[in-house]
Parts: C-alpha cells; sequence; structure tokens
C-alpha cells in the first residue's frame, strides 16, 4: 500500500503540491489527470523520491519517511522506498548502446548484483510478458517508439518493485503504438501490479484505473472510479476538464 499525508512541495516560492493526502490500495490502479503544470508528474516523482517533499509524509509498504522544511531525510530510508518502486518514463530512456535485452538486464547486473545467467532470464521472462521476446537482440534506434516504451516497462519490472509509476506512458506515442502499451499496462492491471500513473490519455485512464484523481494547482479536486470521473464528475472544474480533453482526444 502507498500512502501519502499532507505532501507540500515547493520550488523555491512556487507551491507545486499543497496539503495533498492520498491512499494507493495494494493491487490498485490509480490514474493521476488534470491540466498540465497541475502538479500530476511531481506527486508521481515524490512517491519514489525523485523529487523529495518539502513537507508531509511518504508510505510504501512498511517503510515510511516524514518530512520536514529544512530537514534532509536519511538516505538510507530514501533509498528503502525507492527500492520498492519501479518507473516508466515518458520518453523511454533507453541506453542507446544496449540491446533490448541487455537494458532490461542492467539494473540487475548493476545494482542488485545478479549473475548473467540469472538476469538474462528474468530479462527474457519480462520480454516474453510485454510481447518483445522477438526483439531481445534488437537496438533502440531500430524499434518503434510502442516497442521501446514496452522495454521500459519490462526494464521497471525487472526487480519485481512493490509499484509500477508511469509518467505519461503514451504522450509520446501516436495511436496505433499508444495502444500497445495500454494493452501491456491493461494485462499487468489485470495481474494485480500496483500502478499510479500520470496521464493525459483518457483511454489509458478508463481502460486501466479503478481510481482516478483530478488535480489542479497542486491540489487534489476530485477522486473516484474511472465511471464517475469521466462520466458523471461532482466538481464542475473536473467536468471542464474531461470535456476539453474528450473533444481534443476526438479530433
Amino acid at each position: 500500500m502507498i500512502e501519502l499525508r499532507n505532501i507540500e512541495k515547493r520550488f523555491g516560492e512556487a507551491i507545486i503540491l499543497k496539503d495533498v493526502s492520498l491512499t494507493f490500495p495494494e493491487g490498485s490502479v490509480t490514474a493521476l489527470v488534470g491540466p498540465s503544470g497541475g502538479g500530476k508528474s511531481t506527486l508521481l516523482r515524490c512517491i519514489n523520491l525523485l523529487e523529495q517533499p518539502t513537507s508531509g509524509c511518504v508510505r510504501v509498504g512498511s517503510d515510511t519517511v516524514e518530512f520536514h522544511p529544512g530537514r534532509k531525510a536519511r538516505w538510507q530510508d530514501i533509498q528503502k522506498i525507492r527500492r520498492q518502486t519501479g518507473m516508466v518514463f515518458q520518453n523511454f530512456q533507453l541506453f542507446p548502446h544496449r540491446t533490448a535485452i541487455e537494458n532490461v538486464m542492467e539494473g540487475l547486473l548493476v545494482v542488485q548484483r545478479w549473475t548473467k545467467e540469472k538476469a538474462a532470464a528474468r530479462a527474457m521472462e519480462l520480454l516474453q510478458k510485454v510481447g518483445m521476446a522477438h526483439k531481445a537482440d534488437a537496438w533502440p534506434a531500430n524499434l518503434s517508439g510502442g516497442q521501446q516504451q514496452r522495454i521500459a516497462i519490462a526494464r521497471a519490472l525487472a526487480p519485481s518493485p512493490q509499484v509500477l509509476l508511469c509518467d505519461e506512458p503514451t504522450s509520446a506515442l501516436d495511436p496505433e503504438l499508444a495502444a500497445e502499451v495500454v494493452d501491456v499496462l491493461g494485462q499487468l492491471a489485470r495481474e494485480g501490479t500496483t500502478m499510479v500513473m500520470a496521464t493525459h490519455d483518457l483511454r489509458l485512464a478508463s481502460q486501466v484505473s479503478n481510481q482516478v484523481v483530478f488535480l489542479e494547482a497542486g491540489k487534489v479536486v476530485e477522486t473516484g472510479e474511472p465511471e464517475t470521473i469521466f462520466r458523471s464528475p461532482r466538481n464542475e472544474r473536473t467536468r471542464q476538464f474531461v470535456s476539453s480533453i474528450s473533444a481534443a482526444q476526438a479530433l
């Protein structure tokens, strides 16, 4: 389970997140939606502490880290949280000088200190899961964006994290390639993988998630099931946002 309590994030005088408290149950899939600059990606990065909150509390599983203004959290405590999360980025971030299977193996070899044989077996298992086993020896430059993103998902899953964090996983892809990634994430959701996704893709949010959080100006405006948020939101601002995004994606 992931729990965020009273999270505030400042960059200088700018307040990016304001008193955000959320719970993400084990096995749940949550979509963070909202306008650009609303705090979605920052909140996602606060979960695995790529961005450290200015104040508040982050809990992942049984590990908890508290943050206070002007006081740094212990590096050991931060690492305990990070080891339980896998991150999928918008722009893939594959190593261009590594093949698909080598990209998935890299963290297992360098960070986890696995043997090459064990890492290769785990990497091939995950490439099979995301439908990329046939491209194991391909270079990233020779793969489509959708294929690269599926490899990035396999890489994030390699160390068996407690939660998979996805930052706009389909935004750099055209609709056809995005559908490949939606299918993979949907399969992971059906298998019970805990996921939190920041996304503008309402198809991804509606098909894969079972909880939606609408953020604006660093605040939680509304939370609920996809059916509620996308068809009958209670908040007028949520209604305006969903209508505008739906219209844009229909063009």
